[in-house]
Formats: structure tokens, C-alpha cells, sequence
């Protein structure tokens, strides 16, 4: 499915043009050079969200009322499985050592290669399609094995020493053992070395590669057009700076955050299987997504009022005394996986 306005080259470079001036805001904009409070990523947070939500109108104005639905329903897909990048960068941020000044510049050039490398999937993806139809088996298959490691809490790629792209790294470069500012290299007794810095950016583009495989293929069990689904990525990924800072309150208040991912892709994934002998309507399939996370985040809320009334603290406080912190599974088995994993200092 093509919409009037979304063809030709016009489209992908007005997003581009969009893209790099919105990365500028938040780049220079966002706490630039120190570390954000938790009030200005709340603040950052909500702004980013409101700017998504008023894209739909606009694609409303310039396509059809189905593209914006369209659009909209890709963005809380896609936002909710963005929170996954936060995990693991979390993850590689404790692997590595990185001190807090350094993550903001992290984080930064995390998203710009997610940004590149998602639409390059998108990109090939849509032709691979229209040239098998078969692959949406395939897809949907995939979503579905996604939909249950998440719900087992089964954490993807969390030990860096294992990654191709970071032991590539180390093969060609040598890693020296200290962090040298905001440098990606320096030299140690005239020669070139890379800096932990380095190789953390390295483990994150990793894990973006990773992360676009299994994103993508549910924005295609929503449409097929290559714009929209990248214009719902691109608002996904902005302002994850600014959800950084609050990631860990989030999930912890959202207890029951994989179980409802899990059934949001499962039942993208079945949509997507069906597609061939049964159409789910944009506006049905909006209502499913949002219904769930609805239930999800009342069913958290409720938990932790319970626990709290029991214990007579708050939500986190029952949690702990019922030998559950609040946290979902994947950031425990995440946190415990940086336990193991994590040095004193800077890794070589």
C-alpha cells in the first residue's frame, strides 16, 4: 500500500532534512555536556511524545485518515520495542565502564546508527517482499519467537565479549585501558589505540543491527510503506536521551512491560500470517495495540497498589519484601548479566 505523497525520493530526503535537524535539538538542546535531571527528561520526554502524536494529523492533511491511523499504530510499536535499546545500552554502559559525562554523546550516535541502519532494513525489507511474498511467513514466524523470548526474559546479546562487531574492533585495534575524553581514539607511546569509548560505540551498533531485524518485520505486518514506517521510527527513536533518564523509573512502575510487549508482537505477528485470508482494519489494529499496553500498564498499577497496601510502603518497597523488585524480567536478567560482566574499570 502507497499513498499520493509517499513517492519518490521527495519524501526519504524531507525526512532526512527533518531527521538531522531534530538530532541537532536534542544534541545541543538536551543537557548538553552534563548529565539531565529527572525532571528534564521527564519534561524532554513528553515533548518528544507530543511532537510524534501531531505528525498523524499532518499525515492525515497530506494522505488519508488510514495513514495517519497507519503511522500512529507503528510509533507505539516501535516506542515500546525502542525501550529495549535503553536495556542494553544500560548493560553495555555498566560492561564498560562509561563514565556519566560520556553517555549523553553515546546514546547520541546510538540512535543516528539505529536511525541509518532501520532504514536501511525498511528499505530492503519492502523490496524483498514485493519480490517473495513468502518472506511475511518468514516474518511473522520470526515475531513470534521474539514475542516468546521476551515474555521468558531472555536477554539478547548481553555479553559483549561475544559480539563479532566489538571483537572486530580488537582485532584491528588495539584498546587502551583509560577513557580519553570524548575521544574514540588516542595514541599510547606514539601508537593508535582505540578507546573503551570506541568499543562501546562499537557493541551499540551491534546490538542496533540486532534491534532493526526484529523491529521492522512488525511495522510490516502493519503496512507495507517503506515512508511511513520509517517516519514512525524515526519519532520512536527521538528523544530516547531524554527516556534514558527515566527508563528505570518507567520500568519499574511498569512491572508487567515484556509480558505486554510479548503480546503486542504475538499478535502483530498473527496478523500478519492471516494477512492473506483476513484484512485487520488500521483503526482495529490501532485499538488492539493501544488496548493492550491500556491493560498492561492498569494491571502494574494496580500490583503495586496492592503491595503497597500489604506492606504499608510503597509499590517498590512490597515488591522487595515479596522478593520481587518491581523490575521486569528482561532488566533483571539485564542487570544480573552486568553484574557478572561488569569491571572496576574500562575493559581492554
Amino acid at each position: 500500500m502507497t499513498s499520493g505523497f509517499i513517492s519518490g525520493p521527495g519524501p526519504w530526503l524531507a525526512l532526512a532534512a527533518i531527521t538531522v535537524a531534530l538530532l541537532l535539538v536534542d544534541l545541543k538542546a538536551f543537557a548538553p555536556d552534563r548529565t539531565p535531571t529527572f525532571r528534564e527528561g521527564v519534561y524532554w520526554s513528553i515533548g518528544w511524545l507530543a511532537l510524534a502524536l501531531l505528525i498523524a494529523p499532518l499525515v492525515w492533511l497530506l494522505s488519508s485518515a488510514d495513514d495517519a491511523v497507519t503511522y500512529t499504530t507503528i510509533y507505539f510499536v516501535e516506542r515500546s520495542l525502542s525501550l529495549d535499546n535503553l536495556f542494553v545500552f544500560l548493560l553495555l554502559f555498566s560492561y564498560f565502564a562509561v563514565p556519566e559525562e560520556h553517555r549523553a554523546n553515546l546514546l547520541f550516535w546510538g540512535i543516528v546508527a539505529a536511525l541509518a541502519l532501520r532504514g536501511l532494513a525498511i528499505l530492503g525489507g519492502v523490496a524483498l517482499i514485493e519480490q517473495f511474498h513468502w518472506v511475511i511467513y518468514v516474518l511473522g514466524a520470526l515475531l513470534l519467537v521474539l514475542a516468546y523470548r521476551i515474555l521468558r526474559g531472555v536477554a539478547e546479546g548481553v555479553d559483549p565479549d561475544k559480539n563479532l562487531m566489538v571483537r572486530a574492533v580488537r582485532k584491528v585495534f588495539p584498546v587502551a585501558d583509560d577513557y580519553d575524553g570524548h575521544h574514540w581514539f588516542t595514541k599510547v607511546h606514539g601508537r593508535r589505540y582505540a578507546t573503551p569509548l570506541f568499543v562501546c560505540l562499537a557493541a551499540i551498533v551491534a546490538a542496533d543491527i540486532a534491534f532493526a531485524i526484529d523491529s521492522i518485520p512488525a511495522a510490516f505486518a502493519i503496512t507495507r510503506d517503506s515512508v511511513l514506517i520509517w517516519m514512525a521510527n524515526i519519532f520512536a527513536l527521538l528523544g530516547l536521551r531524554a527516556l534514558f533518564v527515566l527508563v528505570e523509573g518507567l520500568v519499574r512502575r511498569f512491572r508487567y512491560l515484556d509480558e505486554t510487549i510479548a503480546i503486542v508482537l504475538a499478535l502483530v505477528a498473527v496478523k500478519l500470517l492471516l494477512e492473506d485470508t483476513y484484512k485487520v482494519g488500521h483503526v482495529a489494529s490501532l485499538a488492539v495495540v493501544a488496548a493492550a499496553f491500556t491493560i498492561g500498564i492498569v494491571a502494574s498499577l494496580v500490583v503495586d497498589k496492592r503491595e503497597a497496601a500489604r506492606s504499608g510502603g510503597d509499590g517498590l518497597a512490597a515488591g522487595e519484601a515479596h522478593g520481587d523488585d518491581g523490575r521486569s524480567g528482561r532488566e533483571r536478567e539485564h542487570e544480573q548479566a552486568g553484574d557478572r560482566h561488569a569491571p572496576a574499570q574500562g575493559r581492554k
